[in-house]
């Protein structure tokens, strides 16, 4: 049997309009190495489960779909069970509800990271599908080169679009981890930690549905996305595996303070703000930027 380049990790929860897409569009991949699909099905109510195990009988080789659990164990048990049992020396990410739409996007990310050792992970642009239909480009980065120092203070990798290198450290997550509804960001964070880089090829390779999944609806509400990761960010900074990044990690903890402050702010949820003010000063070395952001983003909650 041909040792796996490349597992392509799927989580699923009640995905039955989407599942058989997502799993068409992995294997419509062009390769010339192997790839196998990695697929944790959380006990879905749905006909999910159904759907990939027709499509188990048809690629016996090409799909590990993990055993059913007897009840429901949530997004990132799910994810750290998963990751687990990924074989491929690469990882990519496909959601059961999102797809690709480039046949050539695992050779060529695979490519680049056997040609350059010394980055750990490579990401693509994407479109945005929304409820309706329509399609929307994603966001791109300032430049195609990127480190730790970059992504601490923001997740900008879409994580339909991503490869990276399996790494033993995946085999125990850290403990804290298991708080928080997604993974991948602390991943990410974990393969940078020792100076890996990231590239950003700009090409499309793939499609994000915004208004399906558990990002979506965090992202309606905004303080509470950032208030989570304003957590790990915490975790991060007491993780002694972080230790040597703990300067860079706190001024990320600021910066993402502060964009928290404004965002109660602008949700009219004024005493949290004011709290997140306050905690605000006791980190800040700048404390003059603490107090014009506060009273400017609040002046503009009342227009």
């Amino acid at each position: 049997m041909k040792s796996i380049t490349v597992s392509v990790f799927i989580l699923t929860y009640n995905q039955e309009t989407y599942i058989s897409q997502t799993i068409a569009s992995i294997l419509a991949q062009q390769t010339n190495f192997a790839f196998q699909l990695v697929i944790g099905e959380d006990h879905s109510t749905d006909k999910t489960r159904t759907i990939i195990k027709n499509y188990v009988e048809q690629y016996p080789d090409k799909i590990k779909l993990l055993p059913a659990l007897n009840s429901n164990i949530g997004l990132i048990g799910n994810y750290m069970q998963t990751i687990r049992a990924c074989d491929g020396k690469y990882i990519a990410i496909c959601d059961g509800d999102d797809y690709w739409i480039d046949t050539k996007k695992l050779q060529k990310q695979v490519d680049f990271l056997e040609q350059h050792p010394d980055f750990s992970i490579v990401f693509t642009s994407i479109k945005k599908e929304l409820a309706n239909g329509d399609f929307k480009p994603g966001n791109m980065p300032a430049k195609y080169i990127l480190d730790f120092n970059d992504l601490v203070y923001d997740n900008f990798i879409p994580s339909v679009s991503v490869l990276f290198r399996n790494h033993e450290t995946f085999k125990a997550m850290p403990k804290w981890m298991l708080k928080y509804p997604y993974g991948d960001w602390p991943t990410y964070l974990l393969l940078l930690k020792d100076g890996a880089k990231i590239k950003y090829l700009d090409d499309v390779t793939a499609v994000h549905r915004i208004e399906a999944g558990i990002t979506a609806s965090l992202k309606k509400d905004l303080s509470s996305l950032l208030k989570t990761n304003l957590n790990i960010l915490k975790d991060v900074f007491n993780d002694q595996q972080f230790a040597a990044k703990r300067p860079i990690v706190k001024q990320a903890m600021y910066a993402l303070s502060v964009k928290l402050m404004t965002t109660y702010n602008r949700e009219k949820h004024y005493f949290k703000a004011l709290i997140q003010f306050l905690r605000n000063l006791s980190l800040a070395t700048k404390t003059y930027y603490t107090v014009n952001m506060y009273l400017y983003s609040l002046s503009k909650s009342f227009k």
